[in-house]
């Protein structure tokens, strides 16, 4: 029977379909002419709400269509699922051109006649990267001036349908439902289409993609814009191709469209860094053969006879050095003279990127006509939800009206809750952290058990080393830790920052952005910094250790150093969230969507509109791109702040990158709404985040070279306490190892059992030995060390740094032929602008008025021959 009642539905539309000759899949009203430039949606669901939501939409609608905008609504019978109502939208000319001027919309005046740039001499070879001309470059370039109402015949409008285009006509359209008013409750002027989508009243309301991504539309006056876009740059097939950033701006917006070029470039500049890192990398690895410490380690005559002093206490056993001739050999990979080379180099480029970023970014200004932006009044204008809490109010000093406002006591005890409750949550990963370090040193006299008593595991226990089991599993606990912190954060993230109630909706963003990333940066960061810094630093020496809370003795670096642990952290979080972050990004839309659309794909498909398919795709919300930015800015810090421990993850950042571009394209083409359109003329506050971080990172690298790695102490040795001229580094290990007698151990920390009756054991440190005077007290050599670790630090920071300024100042934030067309293009606009208003003051000369007319005239040619002058 409901198989039945299906059919006649079926049959239903389709007569109404045939009847009106009409494809579902058309962006235009049923006349065919009028292009749809928003929809929005609602259900009319019969609860005690119901009338309310009536009157509003009725009142909204009535004040939409005084402010000049043509509504046409879909019944729910003609929707697939027979429930939702779809009011579609058109902006008219008068509409249009009014709210240009409002929103100060720059368009064509004269096509642009200076010369492009010379061709470069490797296009041939870059051919194979490049996309058609008609993708990269979808129109022509324009001298542009901001749109006025008096001067309609100035601009070249050929033909009114198509002057504004469609990114254009969302965002008018757009800035009218956010001011357009629905009535007064309560004693308040209610208005906004945000509110009415918080309430409920609408349930969506979004601009219209212009067909379907995998096929073109059938209506010859589509632009298939959607399907390009999806065949020239959202698959990952494409993934060498360079990407066609105009296509991307005329179709999304300016803001969009910087992040995709931001993004791009980050990824260009990563190439280099990776290259390099990997050279650094093979260096480690053909070098492997000829490092002398891990030689020692591993030979039975030196490391073979070196007893080392037990890991823990009472459980863990006196254990051989070359035990350990694995773990030292793969941390040479990491550990040598390239490792420095590096985190030079890192530094360098790190400058090197931010500087050249800026001149893309000032040359896209120009070619997005973003020189003279200001930010738009919508990003500007009060949030509703600031004006509906806030009920006092007082006067504007520059606009003389009257405008609520939050009091200085109220804003107090917001910002110290908010304050409170950030700095709660940074110490709940700060004590997660130390559970982290809890575990490692609660599980590591297990591992070294287990490991020695194991016989399966023999075979590879110079491989997995009881630090590295430790190690590897604590950074898988700690990466699970992260998510779900990170999960939780994001949400008490938004709730304080909504509790703040900021004024504007830049502001409400900044704020969130320096919450955000203070979070995520304790979160993913923190256990690299102690393993970095902090792990085998303050272990004591036998027979006085140090201990975590007066029970866990405190871990202690593997015999080859902690810089390998450091890169076993790095790789797992970092390899680890990049992983995840692609699979929510990637599949979990799609599968949202899937079940969205399991019904709505069983019926034919011109049963199914354009705007109930956009209906059934994921809202690319208003912080779409703050999570994107956050994302890659996370990413940014680990390959700047730990590079210096692994050269290879600029490598891994490259290829995530890759993927990322495609996916990101992918999602937002295929399975998310059209955004609506939004300018920016830059990535905003995350520039001065990067900025911070690259400052930050020239000093992480440093304590890294000098405390994480065992470079200083061995470049010590080589050239002070060397005494062998012909192999200078032979004997390092034996002098980086101090002697302790057993008979000194505490009944605390001593061994169960010693069955080879071992008499003295050793240890990593440099102190004096039990038969001197000064015996377990720090040597001579140690002091050099800490000396010569503080002076690398000094000399690093200041050489890295000034080099990082002097290339900064080199370089200049506009590059020279982009100021020329800037100042060619105002010229030019105020030239045709004057010869315009010449025109106009002849015809006025004409038609009489004659003395004041030529004292206009005689102004108007003042400021042609001054705007000649400058």
């Amino acid at each position: 029977q409901q198989s039945g009642r299906r059919y006649n539905l079926f049959l239903k539309r389709r007569l109404r379909i045939d009847k009106r000759h009409q494809s579902k899949d058309s962006i235009f009203f049923r006349d065919g002419v009028r292009r749809i430039d928003f929809v929005l949606s609602y259900v009319d669901d019969l609860n005690k709400e119901w009338e309310k939501k009536l009157e509003r939409r009725k009142e909204f609608e009535r004040n939409l269509q005084k402010a000049g905008l043509e509504l046409e609504t879909e019944d729910k019978k003609e929707s697939e699922d027979g429930k939702i109502y779809f009011v579609k939208i058109h902006a008219p000319w008068e509409v249009l051109i009014t709210y240009a001027e409002v929103l100060n919309i720059k368009v064509p005046i004269k096509e642009n006649d200076i010369p492009s740039t010379v061709e470069n001499p490797l296009d041939c070879m870059l051919a194979p990267l490049r996309l058609p001309e008609k993708v990269m470059h979808p129109e022509p370039d324009y001298f542009t001036a901001p749109f006025s109402k008096e001067k309609q015949e100035l601009y070249l409008i050929n033909d009114e349908s198509t002057f504004f285009s469609p990114s254009m006509r969302n965002r008018i359209v757009n800035y009218i439902l956010t001011r357009c008013p629905y009535g007064t409750e309560e004693g308040k002027k209610k208005f906004g289409i945000k509110r009415l989508l918080n309430n409920g009243t609408y349930s969506a309301a979004y601009p219209l993609h212009d067909c379907q991504y995998w096929k073109k539309a059938n209506d010859p006056n589509c632009d298939n814009e959607r399907y390009t876009l999806y065949m020239e740059w959202a698959r990952f097939l494409r993934f060498y191709k360079e990407q066609p950033l105009d296509l991307i701006r005329k179709y999304y917006g300016e803001k969009i469209g910087i992040y995709f070029a931001w993004l791009g470039f980050y990824t260009e500049m990563l190439f280099l860094a990776a290259v390099v890192g990997l050279i650094c990398f093979l260096y480690g690895l053909f070098t492997m053969d000829e490092n002398m410490s891990s030689k020692e380690i591993c030979d039975p005559a030196i490391g073979g006879e070196i007893i080392m002093c037990p890991l823990c206490d009472r459980e863990c056993e006196y254990w051989r050095l070359n035990t350990t001739c694995e773990s030292s050999e793969y941390s040479h990979l990491f550990d040598n003279v390239a490792t420095l080379f590096f985190a030079i180099f890192m530094g360098i480029w790190v400058t090197l990127f931010l500087e050249f970023w800026k001149r893309r970014q000032a040359r896209l200004k120009y070619e997005w006509d973003l020189v003279d932006f200001e930010e738009e009044q919508q990003q500007l204008q009060l949030r509703p939800e600031y004006e509906a809490k806030c009920t006092q109010k007082k006067k504007n000093p520059v606009t003389q009206e009257m405008e609520p406002y939050l009091p200085i006591t109220s804003q107090a005890v917001r910002f110290c809750i908010s304050g409170a409750t950030v700095l709660f949550w940074v110490s709940l990963i700060i004590a997660s952290m130390i559970a982290v370090i809890v575990y490692r040193l609660a599980v590591y006299a297990a591992f070294a058990s287990l490991m020695e008593n194991t016989q399966t595991l023999q075979p590879i226990s110079g491989l997995l080393t009881p630090q590295l089991a430790t190690s590897v599993t604590a950074s898988c606990l700690n990466f699970v830790i992260i998510m779900i912190l990170n999960f939780l954060y994001e949400r008490i993230a938004i709730w304080i920052t909504d509790m703040e109630i900021p004024r504007t909706h830049m502001e409400y963003e900044n704020r969130l952005t320096m919450k955000m990333f203070l979070f995520q940066f304790v979160n993913y960061y923190s256990s690299c910094f102690y393993v970095a810094f902090f792990k085998g630093k303050f272990v004591g020496y036998p027979g006085a250790y140090t201990y975590m809370f007066n029970r866990w003795r405190n871990e202690e670096c593997d015999p080859a150093g902690c810089l390998i642990e450091l890169t076993t952290q790095l790789t797992i979080v970092m390899a680890g969230k990049q992983i995840w972050g692609n699979i929510q990004e990637a599949i979990v839309p799609w599968i949202c969507n899937w079940w969205g659309r399991r019904k709505a794909r069983n019926n034919p498909e011109n049963l199914y509109s354009r705007w109930e398919q956009d209906h059934d795709l994921q809202t690319f919300g208003a912080l779409g791109l703050f999570y994107e930015y956050l994302e890659m800015v996370i990413q940014f810090g680990f390959i700047t702040l730990f590079v210096a421990s692994f050269p290879l993850a600029p490598l891994l950042a490259l290829m995530n990158n890759i993927l990322e571009i495609r996916v990101d394209s992918w999602k937002l083409t295929t399975q998310y709404r059209r955004p609506v359109a939004a300018k920016a003329h830059s990535i905003g506050v995350w520039q001065e985040i990067l900025n911070g971080m690259a400052i930050l990172s020239v000093v992480t690298n440093a304590f890294i070279v000098a405390f994480t790695s065992d470079m200083i102490p061995r470049l010590v040795y080589y050239y002070a306490y060397s005494e062998d001229e012909d192999s200078p580094m032979s004997g390092y290990i034996n002098n980086s190892l101090s002697v302790f007698q057993i008979s000194d151990f505490p009944e605390r920390n001593k061994p169960k059992l010693n069955p080879e009756n071992f008499v003295i054991c050793r240890y990593r440190d440099y102190r004096y030995p039990p038969d001197h005077e000064r015996r377990y007290l720090h040597t001579m050599q140690f002091w050099h060390i800490l000396a010569a670790k503080l002076a690398f630090i000094i000399i690093m920071e200041h050489v890295v740094f000034i080099v990082k300024f002097f290339v900064a100042w080199m370089i200049p934030d506009v590059p020279a032929d982009v100021k020329a067309k800037i100042k060619r293009e105002k010229y030019l606009t105020q030239k045709i602008l004057h010869e315009y208003e010449l025109e106009k003051l002849k015809e006025r000369l004409c038609q009489g008025d004659k003395l004041a007319t030529e004292k206009e005239f005689i102004a108007t040619e003042g400021r042609m021959e001054l705007s000649r002058a400058m």
